[in-house]
């Protein structure tokens, strides 16, 4: 049997995080939960999960930040990243998909099926290289 995979969400919202595991753990994932950029960021270098789900919009370190720390740092360089977040113009979505090269970008509110097709693309694709 695999292990389970481990989903962080790193987001400022508590009732997100909970939204996000209760969908999640029903499809077999880990869901481990970060309220913030600075508790994210320490939980991605402690734990290493599979993948995480960044919110941008937070009041400590925004989530470009915490990405630009990840992808600075060779421990969590690897990590896939799908920002989720409530900035929903078209112009946030090409900055992050073609600038900044996360791996997708999913804007809120979304749908349950919506966000476990983004992250069984991306898990998927990485175990293939």
């Amino acid at each position: 049997m695999s292990k389970k995979k481990r989903i962080l969400c790193i987001e400022d919202e508590a009732e997100m995080i909970d939204l996000t595991r209760l969908v999640l753990e029903r499809e077999g994932f880990e869901v481990l939960g970060a309220v913030g950029g600075s508790e994210g960021l320490d939980i991605v270098h402690r734990e290493k999960p599979d993948l995480v789900l960044l919110d941008l919009m937070m009041p400590d370190i925004d989530g470009w930040e915490v990405y630009r720390r990840m992808k600075a740092n060779g421990d969590s360089a690897q990590i896939p990243v799908i920002v989720v977040t409530a900035k929903a113009q078209s112009i946030d979505k090409v900055l992050g998909l073609q600038v900044a090269k996360v791996d997708d970008y999913i804007t809120k509110p979304f749908g349950p099926q919506e966000l476990l097709d983004s992250i069984n693309r991306i898990l998927n694709n990485k175990n293939a290289v």
